[in-house]
């Protein structure tokens, strides 16, 4: 969208542009916390595809750094031009209706979180952010897809593109699209297939890391006190045992826990709402995996891991209390029922996560909840709830030039799911940069 905005707005409707989506428009697409079901057109549910991909039934947050979610300086050449680049993202959100409010926090508050963090051996990241909301992000992008209605772009959606080649669009059922710039942004849900695309165009692409862990619940009170210095408080850590890498990610305060349905597994994600609050908090807690030669597959590694938890789970995610998880025992609904915590997810099957995930993943998640719990008094506590599995694909990261052109020429690409983001504004910024890159092969700009 970000792209196709760039095409109409600086290209003055000079080009023809055609945005195609597997998924449905914002209002057809179905939330999770309200009674969600599984999409029964797609192959995938609505929380993952659908105009405005995967961030528009997300928690909104826009984190407003251009070295979280990716790195954008790898393609801007320097820090300003990321920064710039950051800012105009965050512009076109405000002009669609993006609340005007960021959360900053006390500078003081956040230089002694990060001295209290260091102390622990953790690295606290202080990031300005803005928090659209699970309810609101869909408002949002609805206004922008009103307006690139307006300056001329057309969407065709539940429709599924089967392959793309140099200046053809394949779509499923066997129609071919002629086309003088391919914009490929398949996102997270779209990893696997933009891989084969990938190996059939000979475009060269690499592994990257993957990210595996648990959705955390824990009483709204017991993160409060972090919430009020940064909205979504970013930790690092290194585990002792392994020396992991282990990081927080998406912190839904007063949130939900939701469930994600990919192809053949199902995930936990979180949501958190602007005017519907719960009484809990929710995070990511994830570890990053590497893998070297002979195996550097981390999609199909991390795919059999969550494959596994889907078994266990009887086609629902798991969820185990974390004193249940370090006495070696599965939880029971009676046993989380004698916690301080009420789950947000009731669909969740009761079970033991040593069963579904590497004893290693087990170790350095037990390992850093009990560090992270001298800067977030509580996070370790016996009652604390997980929810598995929680996974963050790096799609295989696509060989491009400082336009995000692919060899094969006039097909750019951009977003998560060719592993050049990680994130709402990452992959808007790509969309940017993409669509500049249209417009200077087509001498507009």
């Amino acid at each position: 969208m970000f792209g196709a905005y760039e095409l109409a707005y600086r290209g003055n409707g000079k080009l023809s542009v055609l945005i195609i989506d597997q998924g449905h428009d914002v209002k057809n697409r179905k939330c999770p916390v309200q009674n969600y079901k599984t999409c029964t057109k797609c192959p995938v549910c609505s929380i993952m595809s659908g105009v405005g991909g995967a961030g528009t039934l997300s928690s909104g947050l826009l984190n407003l750094r251009p070295d979280i979610g990716g790195d954008l300086i790898e393609f801007t050449g320097d820090e300003k031009g990321a920064w710039d680049l950051v800012n105009y993202v965050d512009s076109i959100f405000l002009k669609y209706g993006a609340p005007k409010d960021v959360y900053r926090g006390d500078v003081d508050e956040a230089i002694e979180l990060q001295r209290r963090s260091a102390s622990c051996g953790i690295k606290f990241l202080p990031i300005t952010q803005r928090h659209m909301g699970s309810d609101g992000a869909p408002k949002v992008i609805d206004n922008f897809k009103a307006d690139l209605e307006k300056m001329g772009i057309k969407f065709m959606l539940d429709t599924r593109v089967e392959d793309v080649n140099a200046g053809k669009v394949i779509l499923e059922n066997g129609t071919t699209l002629n086309a003088r710039y391919i914009l490929l942004a398949p996102g997270r849900v779209g990893a696997n297939w933009a891989a084969d695309v990938a190996r059939r165009l000979s475009i060269p692409a690499k592994h990257e890391p993957i990210d595996i862990g648990v959705r955390v619940e824990v009483p709204a009170f017991v993160m409060a006190p972090i919430i009020a210095v940064n909205r979504d408080p970013k930790f690092h850590i290194y585990t002792d045992t392994y020396d992991d890498f282990v990081r927080t990610f998406c912190v839904n305060h007063q949130g939900f826990v939701v469930k994600e349905v990919y192809d053949k597994f199902v995930g936990v994600n979180g949501h958190s709402m602007t005017e519907t609050t719960s009484d809990n908090s929710n995070f990511a807690f994830l570890v990053r995996v590497v893998l070297t030669e002979p195996v550097e597959d981390t999609t199909a590694y991390g795919r059999s891991v969550v494959q596994q938890a889907t078994i266990l789970g009887g086609g629902e995610p798991i969820i185990q209390r974390l004193g249940d998880l370090r006495m070696g025992r599965r939880s029971t609904w009676t046993r989380i029922s004698h916690s301080q915590i009420k789950p947000t997810l009731r669909s969740a099957t009761p079970g033991d996560i040593a069963m579904a995930m590497p004893h290693r993943i087990v170790a350095d998640i037990i390992e850093g909840l009990e560090k992270l719990d001298e800067i977030i008094p509580g996070v370790a506590s016996s009652s604390t709830l997980l929810y598995a599995p929680e996974i963050k694909f790096s799609a295989n990261k696509f060989e491009v030039n400082n336009d995000l052109e692919t060899p094969i020429e006039n097909l750019f690409v951009a977003g998560d799911g060719v592993g050049l983001s990680r994130g709402i504004v990452g992959a808007a910024a790509n969309g940017v940069i993409a669509g500049r890159g249209i417009l200077k092969k087509a001498s507009l700009l």
